[in-house]
Order: structure tokens, then C-alpha cells, then sequence
């Protein structure tokens, strides 16, 4: 089955807001056999909304629309499509007590604004929302079938998952697009596809799409129109293949984070962990600490950006600063194991650079970033010029400085 994706709202347009609804779309409708074949947004205009939703519907006759749903003036979704299937809107009475009882529920009384959103497309089946007040709306005719669901990313998950998507599928048949993706980081793009070579060719009929970003690059293998245990089948092989291809630089697969799985290899090992941040800014310690069960692991951070707390808070002498800079492999082994000691860990990272975008000289322009990593007493160092604008040059930082020592806790 095929269908087409139109999401509504000038905000889209205007680069305020993320259009991550058409992502959650073609993820969970691919997943059941369901191609996006295009995807269209429009702003809060009837006009636009029409021609998107008509051209959508004469192209495959089913169109996914979200956002316009709400009780302000300017979500007109609903109306413009209900105009298009020649359904007028009717106001439907277990609609509107069902949103009474929702806001009764919070202590609130309905807004009389609110009603409008118990106005229907005759003929059209309500998707109940869960999750908040404008409900998903069903409607076939003579163009085709329309899904118009809210624009709130929460609801509109919530929708699609459990309304939406056991439709579908009861038509799409028994043949998916189904994706894995692998995760790598520490090598470019380009050296990357020089380790993996010729392996499209190995890997037909599934694609291999390269996903370069502030984390890395993913790999991420497709498999289209095969049926569900075939699929899995190929992609299981595919991840294997790509893994041993890509060697030390895979930490992962689909949503897998770097700081989880240093958690997972420290935790392995009965180990703990402290972090001493300078150009990083505490980026390193939020990495680890937005994981569930952290703290098993992770004991503490210190953040050291002036020269002052490196000497107070980690012990970094002076002699050190003044010979080899702050910037420096020396400093950053020193940091590394002042956090150690500080914290009582047999485990330690140290980040120490020059985020930009001023403070760069000839010797270590923008961009050069110190790291340490101390295991058992034991640091190593290194040094990287990392591309990019501050807010680059910190995040890779970060995710480098993780990747350094996951590949200390893991085998050779």
C-alpha cells in the first residue's frame, strides 16, 4: 500500500519546529507495509492545505495529514478536507462529552472554544484521543481516504500507533520496509566507505544509506517489499557484515547511545567513573547521567574551566599550566587523574580544548581539544582538531572522550 504524508503548520515552514511527525510516520508505517512515497508541508492556509491534500489523493488515493486540528482559528485542516470529500462538518454530541469528561478529569471546565473540535466530517470515524483534546479523524469518499491526526508529536504517536496503524494494516498485506542501522564513530565519512568498500553490491537487494552527524555516521541497511521474517533474516546478516567491516568504530545499533554502552562495560567490570571537564562544559557528565541506572556507575564531575579551580578542585600543578598551557595532553592526564583521586574512582575522563570561536593561535587553533583517559592509575592521552562551531567542536568532543575509553574497557 502506498500513501503519502502531508504535515501542516507554518511554524514547519518557518524552521521553528522540527517536522518530526513525518520521521514517526514513515518509521511506523513502513514498519507495516505501509510506503510513504512523498512527504509535503504547508503552512495554516486553506488553500495550500487543498491543493497538498488533492494532488496527495489523485497521486495514490490515501493521505496522511497532520496538524490543524485545534480549537483556534487557524486550524483549518479539518474543514478544508471535509470541503474536498464534499462531507459537511456535523457536531457530534459523544464527541463534545467526551472532552467535557477529559477536562472534568483535571479540574477544568471545557472551553466553549473547544467545541469545534466535536464538529465531524459526515461519514468520517473518530480515532479517540488519549493523549489530548483534538481527536484523529478516518474519511473515505469518492478522492480517496484521508487520516487527519493532531500536529502534537506525543499525540500524534499515541494516535498512530494504536488507531492508525492496525488499519493500515489490515491492508497493507504481508510485505514491509523494515531498517536496522549500525553506529559508528571516531572516522569520518569518507574513511569509513574506504574500510567497507564494494558492499552495496554484497548487500542487494537491501540499501545501505551513510548518516553522517555530531555523533558519528550510521548505517543504516533498508529492506523493501520482502515479507517480515525475510527481512529480519537479511538485515540480521547485514548488521553482522557491516560490524566486522567497520570494526573498533561500531559501538552500536539503532538507538543505541555511547554513554550507555560505557556504562554497560564499566558496570561489567565492577568499575567507577568521574569525569573532569574544561571546554566541554559538563556535556560529558550529562551524556552519562541522562541514563537510567547511572549512577550505579558514575560518581561524580568536576567542571574546570578557569586555570584556578583545575590547581583547587583536581590538583593540576602549577608547574604543569605554565610549561605546557591548559590546553595540553599533560594537563588534561592531570585532570583526569585528580578526578580519580577526588572521587574515588577507578575510572576517570579529562577533556581540556579550544571550543572557538576565538582563543585559537598558530600552535593549537580553534578546534584542538585534549583528552585523557586514566584506567586503574594508567592515563593515555591524545589530541584532536575537531571542525566546526563551538557548539560542534564540544559536542564531538564529548562523544570522543567516551568513545577513548569504551575502547579501553572493551576487548581487544
Amino acid at each position: 500500500m502506498k500513501l503519502e504524508a502531508v504535515t501542516v503548520g507554518t511554524e514547519l515552514l518557518l524552521g521553528y519546529t522540527l517536522d518530526t511527525n513525518a520521521a514517526d510516520i514513515g518509521r511506523q508505517l513502513g514498519a507495516i507495509g505501509v510506503a510513504v512515497v512523498r512527504r509535503t508541508s504547508v503552512g495554516d492556509e486553506p488553500a495550500a492545505i487543498q491543493s497538498a491534500v488533492a494532488d496527495a489523493l489523485a497521486r495514490t488515493g490515501a493521505v496522511l495529514i497532520t496538524g490543524g486540528l485545534g480549537p483556534t482559528r487557524d486550524d483549518v485542516t479539518k474543514h478544508t478536507v471535509a470541503a474536498l470529500f464534499d462531507a459537511p462538518l456535523e457536531f457530534v454530541p459523544e464527541a463534545w462529552q467526551a472532552l467535557v469528561a477529559r477536562f472534568a478529569r483535571i479540574g477544568r471546565t471545557a472551553p466553549e472554544a473547544n467545541r469545534s473540535q466535536a464538529m465531524v466530517p459526515r461519514g468520517a470515524t473518530i480515532l479517540p484521543n488519549r493523549w489530548g483534546t483534538a481527536p484523529g479523524l478516518w474519511l473515505e469518499g469518492g478522492p480517496g481516504l484521508a487520516i487527519m491526526l493532531p500536529g502534537v508529536p506525543h499525540e500524534m504517536r499515541g494516535l498512530l500507533e494504536h488507531e492508525v496503524a492496525p488499519r493500515l494494516a489490515r491492508r497493507a498485506g504481508d510485505l514491509v520496509v523494515r531498517s536496522r542501522t549500525l553506529r559508528t564513530t571516531a572516522i569520518p565519512e569518507s574513511a569509513l566507505a574506504e574500510r567497507l568498500g564494494a558492499i552495496e553490491d554484497e548487500l542487494t537487494p537491501l540499501t545501505l544509506a551513510y548518516l553522517p552527524g555530531l555523533d558519528g555516521v550510521d548505517l543504516r541497511v533498508t529492506s523493501w517489499g520482502a515479507g517480515m521474517n525475510e527481512a529480519d533474516l537479511r538485515l540480521a546478516v547485514a548488521i553482522d557484515r557491516l560490524r566486522s567491516l567497520a570494526g573498533p568504530y561500531a559501538y552500536g545499533e539503532d538507538e543505541a547511545d555511547l554513554a550507555a554502552e560505557v556504562l554497560a562495560a564499566a558496570g561489567a567490570r565492577s568499575m567507577h567513573l568521574a569525569v573532569a571537564e574544561s571546554c566541554t562544559g559538563g556535556l560529558v557528565g550529562a551524556r552519562l547521567t541522562a541514563i537510567p541506572g547511572s549512577s550505579a556507575v558514575f560518581r561524580g564531575g568536576t567542571i574546570a574551566y578557569d586555570n584556578a579551580v583545575k590547581r583547587k578542585e583536581l590538583g593540576v600543578p602549577v608547574g604543569i599550566l605554565r610549561r605546557h598551557g591548559a590546553v595540553s595532553e599533560q594537563v588534561a592526564a592531570a585532570m583526569a587523574r585528580g578526578a580519580a583521586k577526588r572521587f574515588g574512582t577507578e575510572l576517570a575522563v579529562a577533556v581540556t580544548g579550544i571550543a572557538g570561536p576565538d582563543g585559537g593561535t598558530a600552535e593549537k587553533p580553534v578546534g584542538t581539544v585534549c583528552f585523557a583517559t586514566l584506567v586503574d592509575g594508567e592515563a593515555q592521552t591524545t589530541t584532536s582538531i575537531i571542525p566546526g562551531s563551538r557548539g560542534d567542536v564540544r559536542g564531538r568532543a564529548a562523544q570522543t572522550v567516551l568513545y577513548l575509553l569504551l575502547r579501553r574497557l572493551l576487548p581487544a
